[in-house]
């Protein structure tokens, strides 16, 4: 296993040199600055529980600068004005400069989340094809359109809002930054990013990136803080134009209800508790690897993730053993290990949250079908580390009805496929389900009769640019991401109309 040692060893001197400085500040109108009143924060290695960094804690004069310096922009420079070809110019150059230098975000990703350096290079990846996307998107999308009606010339013009909050969370702190921002820089949109405590430093960095590149100042900001204090004066701001939140339903409400009272636009993507419905056709071997593979990736801290599996009575007991033996073979370690499978939760706090449901689910009835719990990993005595656990039992039980955010599966079984659509259906989130079968005209009947926003086919955590991806229920509001449909949600329409 590797060591604490050596894996100060495998850090780049770029990462090692950017991890280094004294306190990291927030990038507002293109400086580095603190916070006013020199209060800091430290973000940790999960993966050893040692400190990575001090970081400032934004204040709300600090977040009212950071939107003044948006606006600013958005105002003065020629950001909003350029045409989307050149504007498209800046935005290919970030994602060039971003993919020269995945190794180094996705060391420092991995690092701050505790996500396998394999996997943070993928999310890096993903940054780099969002912007890629849009920006390609924004190329053909007329800005004035024309609409044949009756009697009158009418057409839509569209513009850039202005200055676009955005409140980023710790499981996927890259790759979300760029679903956020790269539609609405494209629409030509300015940007406040507020990334979480946990994670902020993959988007600190990519903001001194886009000022090396000539981003102009003030465009993209970056104001790192604790929640309760940076994220609320942001979803409180009311001069922003939109805001985008990705995280819980709790927050969430809280966020909703701060830019009601402003009138201010919001997107939300939301948890979820997502089901796999399994029928007794599937090659069960490959079932239970696919989903032991979703329900270990990231350790499980996936809104998407299927975890409730249901499985038809006929094979109940076959992919239940089929899917322990899987789950008993994953590589617990450090993000940085050789032969990492799965790395630590979060935080201590996302630690004890996800031993306290296994303690809640069996107290409650659920049947332990693999214990999970914590587990040690050498050379990383202050790790998070927490072993898969699948939980059986009645869907009303605790573990089966509120989301984990972990490596905690729920089984349950059905008898047809009226019932597995009724058990996936009944629940108070409207994220992601799968539905797995060789019959693939079930496949689709099956998927398009769950209450989600997403529903895949003999596979899980899919997500394609292109393809909206949004939730309904507790899982989110306010229009989804990845689409058309999110580009042009960061435009405002005018209706120009004249008689004839």
């Amino acid at each position: 296993m590797t060591t604490q040692t050596e894996i100060g060893k495998t850090l780049l001197p770029e990462v090692q040199a950017f991890l280094s400085k004294k306190v990291h500040g927030a990038v507002i109108g293109g400086q580095e600055v603190t916070a006013s009143n020199g209060d800091t924060f430290d973000t940790r290695d999960p993966g050893t529980g040692e400190k990575l960094a001090t970081v400032s804690n934004m204040q709300p004069d600090d977040v009212e600068r950071a939107v003044a310096a948006a606006q600013k922009a958005f105002d003065e420079t020629d950001w909003a004005r350029l045409p989307v070809n050149e504007r498209g110019v800046h935005l290919m150059r970030l994602a060039d400069a971003v993919e020269q230098r995945k190794s180094i975000i996705a060391q420092i990703e991995a690092l701050d989340s505790g996500k396998i350096e394999a996997q943070a290079a993928d999310d890096v990846q993903n940054f780099i094809d969002t912007i890629r996307y849009f920006c390609g998107l924004a190329q053909g999308l007329s800005l004035d359109t024309a609409i044949p009606v009756a009697g009158h010339e009418a057409s839509v013009v569209r513009h850039a809002w202005g200055p676009c909050g955005f409140i980023v969370p710790w499981n996927f702190p890259f790759l979300l930054c760029g679903w956020g921002i790269g539609p609405a820089m494209a629409a030509g949109n300015t940007c406040v990013v507020k990334p979480a405590e946990d994670t902020p430093l993959s988007a600190l960095y990519m903001a001194h990136l886009a000022k090396e590149i000539g981003i102009p100042d003030g465009v993209i900001n970056v104001i790192p803080g604790v929640g309760e204090v940076t994220g609320a004066a942001l979803s409180q701001n009311p001069n922003l134009c939109r805001m985008s939140f990705t995280g819980s339903p709790e927050v969430g409400r809280l966020v909703a209800r701060e830019c009601g009272q402003n009138l201010i636009p919001v997107k939300l993507e939301l948890g979820g508790k997502g089901a796999a419905v399994i029928f007794d056709d599937v090659d069960i071997p490959e079932a239970a690897d696919k989903l032991a593979q979703a329900i270990t990736f990231h350790a499980g801290q996936v809104c998407c993730d299927a975890t409730r599996w249901l499985v038809q009575k006929t094979i109940y007991d076959d992919f239940v053993n089929a899917a322990v033996d899987r789950l008993k073979a994953v590589q617990i370690g450090h993000p940085l290990g050789d032969g990492t499978q799965m790395g630590p939760v979060v935080s201590e706090v996302q630690y004890k949250r996800v031993l306290g449901y296994l303690e809640k689910g069996t107290a409650a009835g659920a049947e332990t079908v693999l214990e999970g719990g914590a587990v040690q990993v050498e050379g990383c005595a202050g790790g998070h580390y927490v072993k898969p656990a699948l939980l059986a039992g009645s869907l009303d039980n605790v573990a089966a009805r509120e989301e984990i955010f972990g490596p905690v599966a729920y089984l349950a079984s059905f008898n047809d496929e009226s019932e597995g659509i009724r058990l996936a259906n009944n629940t108070d989130y409207g994220l992601a389900n799968s539905v797995w079968s060789s019959d693939l005209a079930r496949c689709k009947r099956v998927a398009s009769q769950f209450e989600t926003g997403n529903g895949w086919i003999n596979s899980h955590n899919v997500v394609v640019h292109g393809v909206p991806y949004a939730g309904v229920k507790k899982s989110g509001m306010g229009g989804g991401v990845g689409s058309l449909e999110t580009l042009l949600d960061y435009y405002r329409n005018i209706s120009v109309i004249r008689p004839l």
